[in-house]
């Protein structure tokens, strides 16, 4: 049966040679465009950061390199995650992984290799106290020798110890990811504040007695503050150490960059204390050994301690620039208190002097230091709860892997 307008026709089956019928095949519609921009926001970070996604080892180390980056949890929400860390699981398993054989690192050293090198640093960071004994002994043999010679002597065991200091923080815990970088000034900065521990209190006691009388002055140096300090290093290493394996355990049970701050906060100041603990009973032993020299002095050099300690950690984790800017900060009010006492015999500025005067005169000269570098250990402080709670704080650099055996 027809219809008027044809629409049997175009209804009916086709009918093909062996008597089959079959309904003709659906119209293919046409291929519509690929949707673009939200129905996939993730593609753009997966490209921007195709070599970390394609050599990470696991999802952390991405979170970590995103967090380096600038990526926080505010902005892993506009790739719609909860978190930097959910955004990183998802790089990780949407870009595929390098080849593992291009960038495999070096076979691991037997354990008893690992023993070896282990002991190897710890004789390394003992090294600058034991430098630092023999070169007060080799003083203490000379007394009886010309005032040049003792000089000699003395200049000699300084930059003895200051190499062992070196060589000490080249390997293990205090060994920096990135030797390069970071301000050239901050060896200065540690050289001059380790000065001032030493020769500070006798120069300004000089300075306001209106001296020094130079050439023929004899320096005295705090003999028992400068071997706490030197055998300090091997503490330093402990607590760093401490605080690196801690700090990456946090980073692999948190979440969210909010609780690995929660984490990493509380550690930050046990590790500080916990240094400052044996830091205070090193510079009782030596002060008890090697004569007394005040309680002020001994708070001093704790202060300066601890100084030295936050600017390495905060270094070895990525902050060189702010380690340098506390170091700097103490050594400039160091040098300020010695330049308004000079300044100050200037006619008409002896007024500049008073506050260093009445400073020194109520609690003694190491009252300078301690006030300058405990001022300083706070800033890093205050700045390393908030700098060091980040992911790419606690992940080791890539060539870590291969510079874990070194001694």
């Amino acid at each position: 049966m027809t219809t008027p307008d044809g629409g049997a026709a175009r209804a009916a089956p086709a009918i093909e040679e062996g008597g089959a019928a079959r309904t003709a095949p659906p119209r293919k519609e046409a291929a519509r465009p690929a949707r673009r921009g939200p129905a996939d926001p993730v593609r753009s970070l997966m490209h921007h950061h195709q070599e970390l996604c394609a050599r990470a080892v696991d999802a952390l180390e991405i979170a970590a390199g995103l967090e380096a980056h600038g990526v926080t949890d505010r902005t892993a929400a506009r790739f719609r995650h909860r978190d930097v860390f959910s955004l990183a699981e998802e790089l990780y398993a949407r870009v595929p992984r390098a080849d593992p054989a291009a960038g495999a690192p070096e076979p691991s050293a037997a354990p008893a290799a690992v023993r070896g090198h282990r002991s190897v640093r710890a004789v390394l960071q003992l090294l600058p106290g034991a430098v630092c004994v023999a070169a007060v002994a080799a003083l203490a043999s000379a007394g009886a020798a010309p005032p040049d010679v003792r000089t000699a002597v003395g200049a000699a065991g300084g930059v003895l110890v200051v190499l062992a200091v070196r060589l000490g923080v080249r390997s293990g815990p205090l060994r920096r990811r990135h030797p390069g970088a970071g301000p050239r000034t901050a060896g200065l900065w540690v050289c001059w504040t380790a000065g001032y521990a030493v020769y500070g209190d006798w120069l300004l006691r000089q300075l306001l007695a209106g001296g020094p009388d130079l050439p023929y002055a004899a320096p005295r140096a705090a003999v028992a503050t400068a071997v706490a300090l030197a055998f300090a290093l091997a503490p330093a290493a402990g607590c760093a150490h401490w605080f690196a394996v801690r700090g990456r355990r946090g980073l692999a049970a948190s979440r969210g960059l909010g609780e690995l701050a929660a984490r990493v906060r509380p550690l930050l100041l046990a590790t500080t204390l916990l240094f400052l603990g044996a830091l205070v009973a090193l510079l009782l032993g030596a002060d008890a050994v090697f004569g007394d020299e005040g309680t002020m002095a001994v708070v001093a050099a704790a202060a300066l301690g601890v100084l030295l300690f936050l600017a390495r950690l905060l270094a070895v984790h990525g902050f060189p620039e702010a380690a340098a800017t506390g170091l700097a900060s103490a050594a400039a009010l160091e040098a300020l208190a010695l330049s308004l006492v000079l300044i100050s015999r200037l006619p008409g500025l002896p007024p500049l002097g008073l506050p260093v005067e009445a400073l020194a005169t109520a609690a003694g000269p190491a009252a300078v230091p301690a006030v300058a570098c405990t001022a300083a250990a706070l800033g890093l402080l205050v700045h390393g709860l908030r700098a060091l709670t980040g992911a790419c704080a606690h992940w080791p650099a890539p060539s870590g892997p291969a510079e874990a055996h070194r001694p």
